[in-house]
């Protein structure tokens, strides 16, 4: 949103998850309840031409993009560290974790090899407790605690002098003439990776789900969840950022070096940025858990192995993976890139169309309407099979120039 010219990018973003967001995480859904299986059989069993490899690809891209993933909540993990010392008053670099832009820096290497090692052997200690006994429990008490940092965290920058600029450039200051093509593609994949769509996390999930879940109505309230969640960070950083005449704008360093400075500068910096940091590793933690979920039920699901043999397996080979992109920032950004925005826009467009292409259309509305469909899940079916691929072929058309530089194709700023 910094990045995108504020209240435009969130009438967007909004946008985009009402008419793609939900509907497609119904698709995901509909897809893993029908076929009881995720990533690895999903496709296959969903009736895509070539299902089975696809399924295997995009488990492939789950590995690899969980291990860069799992580095950058060590990175919060080591802020909150810093941010705890400073109420004590002992200096901590947290900064020293984060990889070199090129080359390679040893301190740097094994305070993230120590970091993700922890997070990625959490994670495992969860998993091992299963779907309700672990994610469940950890969910039910993370989820409130980060709501009550954030409205915490809120109260705080709002009472910051010169808040008020960075609330109306954030929710006010609505220009037309800024929504053009780049943000309306980044609107779009935001709202892919904040709900956590790709065809791998909720496939696995929907395969979990009763036949007495509503889809529909389950993912409403979960795009709502998600988008609310969202909104309320930006009210807490925002207007901070503003009163104190920092860039909203500077990216991903926006996290790891405009905010601690932001706390700095606050009276009771330290408290307020130790629960910042909490929270965001709160929320990360779970979504690497629902990405190991994803490996873990492909494994067991299609091999003799057991959970807790799984588990370790895929704690292994995510750590394993998780190294290259320690290395710089050269591998670590177009490791994101490709692993993250690129393939998860990708994982989505075939899950969709795999859902709503390839099952037959009763079988599917089935699912959307648990046995009795109506004209809303009707139209619901044919929103999903036209209008979200050509949204999501959009998304990747103007990844695709990003990333291999084809000009020809970039939209006029």
């Amino acid at each position: 949103m910094g990045r995108f010219g504020g209240a435009s990018f969130v009438l967007l973003y909004l946008i985009m998850v009402c008419g793609v967001g939900i509907p497609a995480l119904m698709a995901e859904w509909t897809l893993g309840r029908h076929t009881r299986r995720g990533t690895l059989g999903a496709f296959e069993r969903g009736g895509l031409p070539g299902g089975r490899y696809v399924g295997f690809f995009f488990f492939l891209v789950v590995f690899c993009a969980t291990g860069y993933y799992c580095n950058t909540i060590g990175w919060v993990a080591f802020h909150a560290v810093q941010e705890a010392a400073s109420i004590i008053d002992m200096p901590v670099n947290a900064a020293a974790i984060l990889p070199p832009e090129d080359g390679m820096n040893s301190t740097s290497l094994v305070l993230q090899l120590a970091t993700t090692a922890a997070v990625i052997s959490g994670c495992g200690i969860v998993l091992v407790r299963g779907l309700r006994r672990g994610i469940e429990r950890v969910s039910k008490f993370v989820m409130p605690l980060l709501l009550l940092i954030l409205c915490t965290l809120i109260s705080r920058s709002l009472t910051l002098p010169g808040a008020n600029a960075g609330l109306d450039w954030y929710l006010g200051d609505l220009s037309f003439a800024a929504l053009n093509g780049s943000v309306m593609a980044a609107a779009l994949g935001q709202a892919v990776f904040s709900m956590s769509l790709g065809g791998t996390f909720m496939v696995i999930y929907g395969s979990y789900l009763d036949r007495s879940d509503n889809v529909p109505r389950s993912a409403l309230l979960t795009g709502m969840g998600d988008t609310a969640a969202g909104l309320l960070a930006g009210l807490a950083i925002f207007p901070a950022v503003f009163a104190l005449g920092l860039q909203p704008d500077s990216g991903p360093s926006l996290i790891f070096n405009t905010l601690p400075a932001m706390f700095a500068r606050m009276p009771l910096g330290g408290l307020f940025g130790l629960l910042f940091f909490i929270g965001l590793f709160g929320a990360a933690f779970l979504s690497a858990i629902a990405a190991m979920e994803v490996l873990v039920g492909g494994i067991v699901d299609n091999s003799s192995q057991t959970r807790v043999r799984a588990v370790i397996i895929v704690c292994v080979i995510v750590l394993l993976l998780a190294v290259p992109p320690m290395i710089n920032m050269k591998i670590f950004f177009p490791w994101d890139l490709t692993f993250g925005s690129g393939m998860q826009t990708l994982g989505t467009l075939m899950a969709v169309i795999t859902a709503v292409w390839c099952i037959k259309r009763s079988d599917a509305l089935k699912e959307l309407a648990n046995e009795s469909p109506q004209t809303f899940h009707r139209m619901l079916y044919w929103w999903m099979r036209f209008a979200i691929p050509a949204a999501v072929l959009l998304v990747g058309v103007k990844w695709l120039a990003d990333t291999v530089g084809w000009n020809i194709l970039k939209l006029p700023q």
